[in-house]
């Protein structure tokens, strides 16, 4: 074998990282078509989510965050650039990738238990993964509720119920949008330590789109902040604290200030 042939057999390091990533985003720009012209929405965006690793997504409103959440997703499809998933393509929806929205969109007329086994029921898994509703609901502790209806859940319940519908999928990757957005303080926080306790039990790598900074110190390993529309990446932060993470902590509190500077907030 040639020298040329060698090098050639060898995956860069570049290569090989996408390639064992939960999340390898390649120079993707996306624009949409708006009263007959183009609206720019992501600009040259790239980053790579480790495999268990979690990630914050923050910037201002409207600039593309929940775009890229939905192009990884597989819902939409990039203008230019290119997206990955344990080094395959993304060409479309896949039950490894799921995503969690602000909003619950449980299906009413569904008890609990059913609107969590609505994914195996689709993919015609229900005989041999049925299993797996009763331990997800027990991860979001709402076992004693799997015979109850939307209506009769909180806020913060019908949430769980939402994050319990994506585990019974056993997915590599969460995306969450704002999936506390909706809540109030108190229960907020507590869904918080919440979906924290759960992404380190079960081990999947989480991609979280919020506009609260504070959270995202709290709940991520690494920080990624977009500018206004079309959304570029202007700076990365590592938390580098071990969990769990205190709000007063004095690093992270300079680290929020820190943050809300690059977003031009001035905090006194």
């Amino acid at each position: 074998m040639s020298l040329a042939e060698s090098l050639a057999s060898v995956p860069t390091a570049l290569a090989e990282a996408d390639r064992l990533a939960a999340l390898a985003v390649a120079d993707v720009s996306h624009s949409y078509t708006i009263d007959k012209g183009r609206v720019p929405v992501l600009d040259h965006v790239s980053l790579t989510l480790q495999r268990g690793e979690f990630v914050a997504l923050l910037g201002p409103s409207g600039c593309g965050k929940t775009t890229l959440l939905r192009l990884a997703a597989g819902l939409e499809t990039p203008t230019s650039g290119s997206l990955a998933a344990d080094g395959e393509a993304i060409a479309g929806p896949d039950p490894k990738r799921l995503l969690v929205f602000q909003d619950a969109t449980l299906f009413p007329w569904r008890t609990v238990r059913n609107n969590v086994a609505t994914g195996l029921e689709a993919r015609g898994l229900m005989k041999t993964h049925g299993g797996r509703i009763d331990d997800a609901l027990a991860l979001v502790k709402l076992s004693d509720f799997s015979h109850a209806y939307p209506h009769q859940l909180s806020g913060g319940m019908a949430q769980r119920v939402a994050i319990a519908r994506a585990l019974v999928n056993d997915p590599h990757l969460l995306l969450l949008d704002e999936p506390f957005g909706k809540l109030d303080s108190l229960t907020r926080l507590g869904m918080q330590q919440e979906l924290l306790a759960l992404w380190q039990k079960v081990g999947f790598s989480a991609l979280l789109v919020t506009h609260d900074v504070e959270e995202a110190i709290l709940l991520s390993n690494r920080i990624i902040v977009f500018s206004d529309r079309p959304a570029r990446i202007v700076a990365e932060f590592d938390v580098g604290k071990p969990y769990p993470r205190r709000r007063d902590d004095s690093d992270l509190v300079r680290l929020r200030e820190t943050i809300l500077a690059t977003l031009g907030i001035q905090h006194d």
